[in-house]
């Protein structure tokens, strides 16, 4: 009897050594010599040997001048991957798209950005009809309401010294949800927009910078006309206003989520719709001319352009950290 359990602790042992220690210590060494930029992550670093990111990982680029990467449910935190698992029915999904598009979306025959027109209709400060666009907004998506409120410390603090402002209207709120006697400014965001909807027709509170005297840059809270939150928030508003209205299609890569929330390449259609604007960036940085820049990022997008298993299956795409950098090594640093 002893010796089968000898036997079995025998062959237990060496199943443990080589398949935890042997398999693994022969794949890394494997790695290390035959590909190891791959095993180690695929990491790009700059002239300093610094880390800028990995091929394989999305991460975000704020300015213009460069591409941008897919929509993030995970706000690219490769710690965090997620797909947003929004339900088509599920009205955040529509919101969040049509903020995407709203800034960009254009007429099909003029080929005109929509975004101008959407700020006219809203400061009509009218939607299907009705008074209040802001108010109806509010009313319609308490969600969004509350998570325009949350979504910067600013916010709240506005909504704290709109209370303030207006007590007797917080203590109306109060009586009519006893079951919060001490509202935090989340809880008084529908009352918060209804309210200012009725003060501010046509606006809605957005950051604006302003710059004072001594030359330092200030962000407060204000009630604007105009702007981006205008153009994105309220597009999907406009768009039912104006259902037939023809718009241009636009990549669906640029506005829905991968299922990682990190996929670190867009379709080249992704990246020749927002080829227009990063080119137009460079050549007001640089001083160059436009057509003369819009080509030679065209070229670059042709040679970085590539599809799954040699071109024969699957759309053409483009890596978006191997194109900006690119770009930083052709143009340097952007103004």
């Amino acid at each position: 009897m002893l010796r089968y359990f000898a036997k079995s602790a025998l062959l237990l042992g060496i199943t443990v050594v080589v398949m935890c220690g042997v398999y693994p210590g022969v794949l890394w060494l494997i790695g290390q010599t035959v590909f190891p930029y791959q095993a180690n992550g695929s990491i790009v670093r700059n002239a300093d040997g610094a880390v800028v990111g990995s091929m394989l990982v999305a991460q975000p680029f704020t300015k213009d001048e460069y591409f941008q990467p897919r929509p993030s449910a995970a706000s690219f935190d490769a710690s965090a991957s997620a797909s947003s698992a929004y339900a088509p029915s599920n009205y955040a999904l529509r919101d969040r798209v049509a903020r995407a598009i709203g800034p960009i979306a254009t007429y099909e025959k003029k080929g005109q950005l929509v975004a101008p027109d959407v700020e006219v209709w809203f400061q009509t400060d009218k939607a299907g009809g009705n008074p209040h666009i802001v108010a109806q907004w509010a009313d319609a998506h308490n969600s969004l309401a509350q998570g325009w409120v949350n979504a910067d410390p600013t916010h709240g603090a506005y909504v704290d010294a709109w209370a303030k402002a207006h007590d007797a209207v917080v203590k109306d709120w109060i009586k009519k949800n006893p079951a919060t006697p001490q509202p935090k400014a989340a809880d008084l965001a529908v009352v918060f927009f209804e309210t200012f909807s009725n003060e501010n027709p046509g606006a809605f509170p957005s950051p604006v910078t302003k710059t004072g005297a001594d030359g330092k840059q200030t962000t407060e809270i204000q009630p604007v006309k105009t702007g981006s939150d205008i153009q994105s928030i309220f597009f999907d508003m406009w768009r039912a206003d104006h259902p037939d209205v023809v718009l241009n299609d636009v990549p669906g890569d640029l506005v829905t989520t991968s299922a990682s929330g990190l996929d670190p390449d867009i379709t080249l259609a992704n990246a020749e719709f927002q080829l227009d604007r990063v080119a137009a960036k460079w050549a007001d940085d640089k001083k160059l001319k436009i057509d003369d820049v819009r080509k030679d990022i065209e070229g670059l997008l042709q040679e970085k352009a590539y599809a799954p298993w040699g071109g024969t299956i699957g759309e053409k795409l483009v890596n978006v950290l191997a194109l900006n950098l690119e770009l930083h090594k052709k143009y340097g640093d952007p103004a």
